[in-house]
């Protein structure tokens, strides 16, 4: 079974980076950490999990994103 998945979701690629770094070094070994710089494509990411029934542990979004909020 797969791991559990933790989205990250920012705009600002050194942002996401970091949140990206430090999720993996606290949790990568119990979660995958999916880090994504749109909502649109973290929607579309998250379409394909639920295909494959896979499990989303945590969404850390940046609130405001050019496309849409992070809300």
């Amino acid at each position: 079974m797969p791991k559990p998945v933790i989205f990250t979701i920012d705009d600002d690629a050194s942002v996401l980076n970091s949140v990206e770094r430090d999720l993996r070094a606290h949790y990568g070994q119990d979660y995958r950490v999916l880090p994504i710089n749109s909502g649109q494509t973290a929607l579309d990411y998250l379409q394909r999990l639920q295909q494959r029934s896979e499990t989303v542990a945590l969404f850390l979004v940046d609130q405001r994103m050019p496309e849409m909020s992070g809300v």
